[in-house]
């Protein structure tokens, strides 16, 4: 019988635990590692929304891009949408794992699957570290896309990753050579301005970045957080599809940005 710990340990090996940053919280956060497994909902978030969705479905284990609990929690209550999480969680006897900055920083992770989904060629990583198994991983990707005007490249951006809207600051130079970094990635502009890219395609970006940006003479695309990392969620429902074919594997049909736009 499948197990929380068969996936865990699978999940492991696509996102070693190493990779991840100091500051975050990886893995099993909830539930037991000898749960049986028959039915696995993927989701970027664990929120009460998709939850109940996992719970509803019937699902034994949700994955996640985001963890469940950043910091410590002082209570589990229904006054809080964390406490009604995994209060549901509890109840529905549904475990919950999560591989964020590992899953981030892996070779075939968030941001190679990103590079993939706008169609990058020449794929690679950005200051590479070479992994114990001899991979190169980092958070940051770059590859190449046929030389084009900013404005041709922000609808091929809108359209693959199916963002409502993006915010950008041109940088004066067409687009060629492109870094990418899903979710908040901002604070890396340097390095992708150093790898030579004329193109960033991230998330969460600051007033103050666009000007960085717009001052190096390098094009800042805000694809917005949710859909620069969402792209990895059926990549890895794929792999655990494949991995685990005794398993049903499903996508959150429910859950999306909670953002808008009013223009």
């Amino acid at each position: 019988m499948l197990t929380t710990g068969d996936v865990l340990h699978y999940l492991d090996t696509l996102a070693p635990p190493y990779m991840k940053m100091d500051w975050d919280n990886v893995g099993l956060l909830c539930g037991s590692r000898t749960q049986p497994v028959r039915k696995i909902l993927l989701a970027l978030d664990p929120f009460e929304g998709a939850t109940r969705e996992a719970a509803d479905w019937g699902a034994d284990l949700l994955v996640t891009h985001h963890p469940l609990l950043f910091h410590p929690a002082k209570a589990i209550t229904d006054e809080t949408g964390v406490g009604r999480t995994i209060r549901l969680l509890i109840s529905h006897n549904i475990s919950a794992i999560n591989a964020h900055t590992n899953l981030d920083c892996s070779p075939t992770g968030v941001n190679f699957v990103l590079a993939q989904t706008l169609g990058l060629a020449d794929i690679a990583v950005i200051a590479p570290q070479v992994t114990p198994e001899g991979e190169d991983r980092g958070l940051l990707r770059m590859g190449l896309v046929p030389e084009m005007p900013l404005a041709d490249f922000l609808p091929l951006v809108r359209g693959r990753l199916g963002c409502p809207g993006l915010r950008y600051a041109a940088g004066g130079r067409p687009v060629h050579r492109v870094a990418v970094g899903g979710g908040a990635c901002a604070d890396e502009l340097a390095d992708a301005f150093a790898a030579g890219c004329d193109t960033f395609v991230t998330a969460d970006v600051r007033y103050n970045q666009f000007w960085d940006a717009h001052d190096l003479g390098m094009n800042l695309i805000d694809a917005g957080h949710f859909w620069t990392e969402n792209p990895v969620i059926p990549a890895l429902a794929q792999r655990l599809r494949a991995q685990f074919p005794e398993a049903e594997v499903r996508v959150s049909q429910t859950h999306t940005d909670c953002m808008r736009f009013y223009c």
